[in-house]
């Protein structure tokens, strides 16, 4: 799905809205790719799970995190998942099986049920205690997030 079809009939420039994230991708040493399309990422995130499960939970996201962002593959393909997991050191046959088994669908749908009870509506969502912050921020606002949850 195109990213302007994503926030069509919002009040988004999608323009800026990138350049921002490129800045702050930039600041942390991250790569950004020219991305104009947004991809299902629900089997990405049970292929994580099992990841997880195999100790290579963050070599796993990583991975899937550039190759989204920096590259703008299609994260919601089975052979882009089989070629990441492979890329890390796992078997990328029982990762077709975990995929095609749906193996960690109640996983992540726990996962999303309990974002939704929560009221979360975007990534990322920071909580402490009661208190909630959207989005992502610089770290001054984060650390001022954190001081005032502290003094509460």
């Amino acid at each position: 799905m195109l990213l302007a079809d994503l926030f069509a009939g919002r009040s988004v420039d999608i323009d800026q809205m990138m350049l921002h994230l490129k800045q702050v991708a930039t600041e942390e040493g991250l790569s950004l790719g020219d991305r104009v399309k947004t991809y299902n990422s629900r089997l990405a995130q049970e292929l994580g799970k099992w990841a997880e499960a195999n100790g290579k939970g963050e070599e796993y996201h990583h991975a899937v995190f550039h190759a989204y962002f920096a590259d703008g593959r299609n994260i919601g393909e089975i052979p882009t998942l089989l070629d990441l997991a492979k890329g890390i050191g796992l078997s990328s046959l029982k990762a077709q099986k975990v995929l095609e088994n749906r193996e960690f669908k109640l996983a992540v749908d726990r996962d999303w049920d309990r974002s939704k009870t929560l009221g979360v509506t975007a990534v990322p969502t920071f909580f402490i205690g009661d208190q909630s912050l959207v989005g992502a921020h610089p770290y001054p606002v984060l650390e001022k997030f954190v001081n005032f949850a502290a003094d509460r």
